[in-house]
């Protein structure tokens, strides 16, 4: 199992999603995330074309190297293209790339040396083959499986072999390209977001149990599925919550709404419910959680932090709000690994 801490800093607002942030808060953001304690951190060249790399790159260079992990991603190439958008995928200002699937073997190698050429570092921790779902690539997912399963995981391989890596596996959204994953080879590590949060714990009865008795760690991502988890219901500016980035499905909404009632009777912030609650499963090594503002990321922190009653737990499984199989934090006790 790999272990870096509870907390790992998630690398998508950095690259820009869904709005812009600076080169100089971008990097005040790891630096805070250091002096917190957090040591893990994850990006990807699909991040704003290469910008997060670079910027966690810049924010990291003078840190000694043992002192974080660090896990980025391949599957997709960076083209250069002087007519590429400046808005991608979400991503705004980006630089002039066009992304390329490639999930080859040379391929992931070519990815692997120029993550480490945007990041100016010596080294990747951790290496997940990125969005190999149906929901990605569709009618052509079965071949890019069967490439990345062929290619990629065989190339990742030998960088583990050779030293470079210390371990990889896939970064997906999807539990059964994860169970189809694990019945063909042996990883790692699973990055899978949204997929084990308080609101969709779809992951539990195949996938974790799966991962606890062959050692592979999980890292949950996406544990405010998009934002219902973090805003609650009633967002500030009346927009739509998003679950899976769209809007909540009234069963959803329902269900968050019974959870906020638990919180309130309880006096137990939401968003600090949703990130300690996956932390508790055996298999879960650590969260991965985005910030694009030295104050998210406090407030991440001290959500990982804050005490919960053992009582809380008892009602949500009550209520049938949590699967009654599902693990869940000791009483008064902060999250630490």
């Amino acid at each position: 199992m790999l272990r870096g801490g509870p907390l790992a800093l998630g690398g998508a607002p950095l690259g820009n999603l869904f709005g812009a942030v600076t080169d100089e808060t971008a990097e005040h953001v790891v630096g805070r995330a250091l002096a917190s304690g957090v040591r893990c951190f994850d990006t990807a060249p699909h991040y704003g074309s290469g910008l997060s790399e670079r910027r966690f790159g810049t924010a990291l260079r003078d840190v000694p190297r043992d002192r974080y992990l660090l896990s980025t991603k391949v599957g997709r190439l960076l083209i250069a293209d002087p007519d590429a958008p400046r808005h991608q995928h979400g991503y705004v200002d980006v630089a002039p790339f066009v992304q390329r699937y490639d999930y080859s073997y040379d391929g992931t190698l070519r990815s692997l040396d120029e993550s480490l050429h945007r990041l100016g570092l010596s080294r990747i921790d951790i290496a997940y083959v990125h969005d190999i779902d149906i929901a990605t690539h569709g009618s052509l997912q079965p071949q890019r499986f069967r490439e990345a399963m062929d290619g990629a995981v065989r190339a990742l391989e030998r960088r583990k072999h050779d030293g470079a890596l210390a371990g990889f596996g896939i970064g997906v959204n999807d539990v059964q390209i994860c169970i189809e994953t694990l019945a063909v080879t042996d990883i790692d590590v699973i990055l899978i977001a949204g997929r084990y949060t308080l609101a969709d714990q779809s992951a539990l009865p195949k996938l974790l149990p799966e991962c606890v008795r062959r050692g592979v760690s999980i890292v949950a991502g996406g544990v405010f599925n998009s934002g219902i988890l973090a805003t609650g219901t009633n967002t500030r500016d009346g927009t739509p919550a998003y679950f899976n980035y769209a809007p909540a499905p009234v069963e959803i909404v329902r269900k968050v709404q019974a959870i906020e009632s638990v919180c309130r009777a309880f006096d137990v912030p939401l968003h600090a419910a949703a990130l300690q609650f996956p932390l508790a499963h055996p298999a879960v090594a650590s969260i991965v959680v985005g910030a694009r503002t030295v104050s998210e990321l406090d407030a991440n922190v001290r959500g990982v932090g804050h005490p919960i009653p053992a009582l809380f737990w008892d009602a949500l499984r009550t209520r049938g709000l949590i699967d009654s199989l599902a693990p869940v934090p000791s009483e008064g006790a902060s999250v630490s690994r």
